[in-house]
């Protein structure tokens, strides 16, 4: 099976990485979350001007119509910088919700948008009693004679302090526990009755809990078809997941090669540390974990081009074993920089705390091995 990337897809990963290294270093990085908004505009309009905002988008809705691979080569080069900007929120989350259960008009009134980065969009649909489980929903959109009445209360919204708009997902019918009458709809993030309260994660992301109090929606923010959002939201999240995975792997092959090249250079009994060979074995450990990691990465890709249905049960695998390697990768990483390592000033301590985010979104560790085991006593 050939792995090389095409030559679109290479050049996409040679422009991100000459963009974290040559305006993205670790004072511009630190600068950027310490801010009030956590992201810098003109960073998001060079994404925008570089294309790669509209590079998952089909050519029909203005994209440049990559694939799953070009959305895995985005996230790897922007794990490897610790970059915050809204990718995953905006375009893998927002966009592929409205690509796929958009009207025409709705895809043309927002995804040109997305593209040319004037519009930052976030999907709302974590609530505080759902943990994992996304169809444990509460929020509730009332039908009403103009539309819809949204009620209820989202938490934990990436890019919700900086969107403005927003797919919320809403219970049109049903109990709170089921699968079925769950709807989309799309909401500006100024609309009476919406309020926001934000705050920053360990890793650096501006979040924001969202409430909703009596907010009056028309008929055509509705989107895709009324009770049957779940197909969709499972479709986006599948995506989604897989992108996060490569960030990661992005995020730990940067450490890995930050703490080779420290054990290079640091010195201890008058000799570098990197010729002990006891730390060379550990050096080992966590290039195989690393390579482990990607190695599925890749499987998960694979498998999701031929069926995306059928790449479900390496993507709960693929969730599992990021979560193992990547806490190797990082406790050794924190402890070969000695108490260095933990320090706000570095940033291998920040790869760590990234990583810990990865780790619990769309599901951790334990959720997703019950998943796995589910579809093998099936199987």
């Amino acid at each position: 099976m050939n792995f090389d990337f095409t030559e679109e897809q290479q050049m996409v990963r040679d422009s991100i990485a000459r963009f974290v290294q040559d305006d993205y270093d670790w004072e511009t990085r630190k600068a950027i979350v310490a801010s009030d908004k956590g992201m810098r505009d003109d960073f998001w309009q060079t994404f925008a001007e570089l294309g790669w905002l509209s590079i998952p988008f089909s050519e029909a809705d203005g994209g440049f119509g990559g694939s799953i691979v070009d959305t895995m080569v985005i996230m790897e080069e922007l794990g490897k910088g610790l970059v915050v900007e809204p990718y995953l929120p905006t375009v893998v989350l927002f966009g592929g919700l409205v690509a796929r259960a958009g009207s025409e008009a709705q895809r043309a009134a927002l995804l040109p948008s997305v593209i040319d980065g004037s519009t930052s969009g976030a999907f709302a649909w974590v609530e505080r009693q759902s943990r994992f489980e996304i169809s444990d929903c509460a929020t509730r959109a009332e039908a009403s004679d103009e539309g819809y009445v949204l009620n209820g209360e989202k938490v934990v919204v990436f890019n919700g302090a900086n969107c403005n708009q927003l797919v919320v997902l809403a219970r049109t019918s049903g109990d709170q526990f089921d699968r079925d009458g769950l709807s989309l709809f799309v909401v500006d993030a100024n609309a009476e009755g919406l309020e926001r309260f934000t705050y920053p994660m360990m890793d650096g992301q501006k979040v924001a809990n969202i409430t909703f109090k009596n907010v009056h929606l028309p008929a055509d923010a509705l989107l895709g078809t009324a009770g049957g959002a779940m197909t969709v939201v499972d479709e986006v999240v599948r995506e989604a997941t897989i992108a996060l995975m490569a960030e990661a792997i992005g995020c730990m092959g940067t450490l890995n090669a930050k703490t080779l090249e420290y054990t290079k250079t640091r010195e201890q009994f008058g000799t570098a540390i990197g010729s002990f060979q006891a730390l060379q074995h550990r050096m080992v450990d966590t290039m195989m974990a690393y390579e482990q990691a990607k190695s599925l990465l890749y499987k998960a890709v694979c498998e999701y081009q031929e069926s995306p249905e059928k790449a479900d049960a390496t993507i709960n695998a693929l969730k599992v074993l990021v979560d193992r390697n990547a806490k190797l990768i990082y406790g050794e990483a924190i402890q070969l920089h000695g108490g260095m390592g933990i320090t706000d000033e570095l940033d291998i301590g920040h790869y760590a705390k990234r990583l810990m985010m990865i780790n619990t979104t769309f599901g951790d560790a334990t959720y997703h091995r019950a998943r796995y085991a589910e579809k093998a006593y099936a199987a």
